[in-house]
């Protein structure tokens, strides 16, 4: 890659570190984009053993890109997004991509469609873990930082995403269940 388109695009993708999330970290202050992003490219890699037929490669490079349109639009959180946000998203993330040179545009591009179908074992697992990195995150916060509709939230948010999964089920139990003993305050 030519240099400059390659100091271009991460001053781009730099702002996912300035974006912030709904989510708080657990010493209290917003969690970025760019944190969210990078531990559910660690969620993939740790699960990998799980998934031996699942490119994980492919995975781990969804969970890094999935959320670059967000460099240009900010984070909007699950429960308040519309239709036409998505719309935005989809837009933006045409508008970072196209500062990258082939191959990757054209790449990145099908992932993008990939992921967005969700119909490949790497598309699906990316979701889910999605999903569960921010139930995870919700349940590492302090529970003050909570707004009253993240307590019935908690215990529906990606259940459908999850279910592709033996594995990826029963660790979406146990998140629900540590997230029933933070409400109960266990």
């Amino acid at each position: 890659m030519e240099i400059r388109a390659f100091l271009d695009f991460l001053n781009i993708a730099e702002k996912l570190k300035c974006n912030t999330r709904h989510s708080y970290t657990s010493s209290g202050r917003h969690e970025s984009v760019a944190e969210h992003s990078w531990r559910l490219a660690l969620m993939a890699y740790l699960v990998k053993d799980e998934f031996p037929e699942t490119d994980m490669d492919k995975v781990i490079r969804m969970c890094l890109f999935h959320d670059i349109g967000e460099a240009v639009t900010g984070d909007i959180p699950a429960f308040e997004k519309t239709s036409q946000d998505e719309s935005a998203e989809e837009t933006a993330v045409s508008q970072v991509l196209e500062h990258l040179p082939a191959p990757y545009r054209g790449e990145l591009e099908a992932l993008f469609c990939e992921m967005e179908e969700r119909q490949t074992p790497e598309a699906k697992l990316y979701k889910a873990l999605d999903k569960l990195e921010a139930l995870i995150q919700h349940n590492e916060a302090d529970l003050s930082t909570w707004l009253p509709l993240e307590y019935d939230f908690q215990m529906t948010y990606g259940t459908e995403e999850c279910g592709f999964s033996d594995y990826i089920r029963r660790l979406r139990d146990l998140v629900r269940e540590d997230s029933r003993k933070k409400i109960d305050g266990c």
